[in-house]
């Protein structure tokens, strides 16, 4: 005998004895069941989800109205999606429409159970219920329906209450159909054994599609809470950095979104879906996922002499014992010719004087700029072969080495140290195994400091070798950095500025100039100043000075 897919042996031969139904009419039914199936299992959003449980529970049957329940911590039955087609009235689900009914208890204060609620009944029974009419059938109390039926003069009839369980046979929700229509007048009727079959198989594959969903859903959450304890421990390393991480991938989707919505130009044929944004999202966090390696002393270093300490506290006392033996001489030369007394002091002072201006100009070296001038390295090499200190100069190789950085705080180890977070990043990426819908993040998050003409790492790459996500990604990161209030090394800057900065980039060929355009027409940087930057720094920002830029 032949065994229709989605029912057990029970069902099947009960609907063989519903002589209602004719064979082709019963296999027609089947078939939409399984096309039915099939859909549910396709859909990505839960609230599309609940409504197509319904509509096509109601449908099959062809009843007038129907509510879906989720079961909730084991303890309520949460209304979910309510509609009812002769009334017009759809809640809940996707319509916006808050359902103003309060949740179903399972048990009462003394933890009895709720048996006179049909649905809770269903629920702790794990039992189908068809009532024929709701106005005679005792046991259960429909006192809510009645009142309902009151206010809008509807008539709440015949029932149909089916459990949901999912695979591991757990009840999660209940479909309830309300007043089942003759298909030929129109009618109110019962609801059939056909129809309950049918319903319950429908109810089965539709539980199942759900918890695959929903645990789906529960997967992309732990995911992304993952990533957020991963940044976190950044952020208690450096809340410099941590805040950059939380910032970057917002920034990140503000630009998406903005070369998404493009209706012209080079990026017209830019599209997103969910799982698009959902994927470069974790990109964004991701990104810097590598500097948890980073060593904390680098990433936090404010000056250019700071390792555990700042050292030009070290240069200070140098300067005050050069001060001491400039003292000490002046002295010495006094016992000597104290008839010179003047010139004497004279000398003095013009000694002190210059000690004061090098050793304020080593402190104003020791504070990361964004360039020194050649003119400033070439004076600290000059003190430091100046003025020595028992036979030795006054900077050691490695101060000097530090003083002289040309921009930022970090030398050259340092910044390879630093840089060396992205290589860090693309190995932990890498080598996780990525689903299908996520198989991008490595590349997006691992080429956000690649550039354009491609003179960037880690791979050097250029511009068509890269995605259009990673090259959001990389202005992003550039843009985030320099308008940052919290980094120990610098102020923010100005909207003004950091644009002027990031056009001279786009000209430099490191960051995407289509992008770039898109950033500053959809005034991305100004909902995103905002937001995260102070006020002093939202300054007016004359779009004509913008170097790079294409209106």
């Amino acid at each position: 005998m032949y065994k229709m897919k989605g029912f057990e042996t029970a069902a099947y031969e009960a609907l063989l004895l519903d002589r209602k139904i004719p064979v082709m009419e019963l296999f027609k039914w089947v078939e939409e069941l399984n096309n039915i199936g099939a859909a549910l299992s396709a859909e990505q959003d839960i609230r599309l989800l609940l409504e197509a449980i319904l509509v096509a529970a109601k449908n099959i049957v062809n009843a007038d109205g129907g509510t879906l329940y989720r079961v909730v911590g084991g303890s309520h039955i949460k209304f979910e999606t309510l509609v009812t087609d002769s009334l017009g009235i759809a809640m809940g689900g996707t319509t916006g429409i808050e359902i103003p009914f309060s949740p179903i208890r399972l048990y009462d204060e003394e933890m009895r159970p709720n048996h006179s609620h049909v649905v809770a009944y269903a629920v702790l029974n794990d039992r189908t219920v068809n009532i024929r009419d709701a106005y005679t059938e005792k046991g259960f109390d429909f006192s809510g329906t009645r009142k309902f039926d009151e206010k809008t003069g509807y008539h709440s009839e015949s029932f149909l209450t089916i459990p949901m369980k999912n695979h591991e046979q757990e009840i999660i929700g209940v479909l309830q159909l309300i007043n089942a229509k003759d298909r030929a007048t129109g009618e109110i009727v019962g609801f059939s054994m056909a129809d309950q079959s049918f319903a319950e198989s429908l109810a089965s594959q539709a539980a199942i599609a759900l918890t695959n969903r929903q645990l789906v859903v529960q997967l992309e959450e732990l995911f992304e809470s993952f990533i957020h304890v991963i940044n976190a421990a950044i952020d208690n390393k450096s809340p410099h950095t941590g805040m950059h991480c939380q910032r970057v991938p917002i920034l990140t989707m503000m630009l998406a979104e903005a070369a998404n919505e493009a209706g012209e130009g080079p990026l017209k044929d830019f599209r997103m879906n969910e799982r698009d944004r959902f994927e470069l999202r974790i990109a964004g966090l991701l990104h810097d996922c590598g500097k948890i390696i980073t060593p904390t002393h680098v990433m936090e270093k404010s000056t250019k002499l700071e390792t555990v300490y700042d050292r030009i506290h070290q240069v200070e006392l140098r300067f005050a014992v050069l001060k001491r033996d400039a003292e000490i001489l002046r002295l010495e030369s006094l016992l000597k010719a104290p008839g010179e007394k003047q010139d004497i002091d004279r000398e003095y002072e013009a000694t002190l004087l210059q000690l004061d201006e090098d050793l304020a100009f080593l402190r104003h070296c020791n504070v990361g700029t964004e360039s020194m001038r050649d003119e400033d390295v070439a004076r600290v090499h000059g003190i430091a072969s100046r003025y020595r200190l028992d036979g030795k100069a006054i900077l050691s190789e490695d101060e000097i080495e530090n003083l002289t950085i040309m921009r930022g705080t970090l030398n050259s180890a340092e910044r390879a140290i630093i840089n060396g977070h992205i290589n860090v990043t693309v190995e932990m990426l890498e080598s996780l195994p990525w689903p299908n819908r996520l198989k991008h993040v490595p590349e997006y998050a691992g080429g956000h400091h690649e550039h354009m003409d491609g003179t960037g790492y880690p791979k050097g790459l250029k511009r068509d070798e890269m995605s259009i996500q990673a090259r959001i990604l990389g202005i992003a990161d550039i843009f985030e950095a320099l308008t940052a209030k919290d980094r120990p090394y610098k102020k923010g800057k100005t909207l003004s500025e950091t644009l002027g900065i990031l056009g001279r980039y786009c000209l430099d060929g490191h960051i995407d100039p289509d992008l770039f355009d898109v950033f500053i027409r959809s005034r991305v940087y100004l909902r995103y100043a905002q937001e995260f930057m102070d006020a002093e720094q939202i300054d007016a920002v004359d779009l004509s000075k913008i170097p790079g830029y294409r209106p």
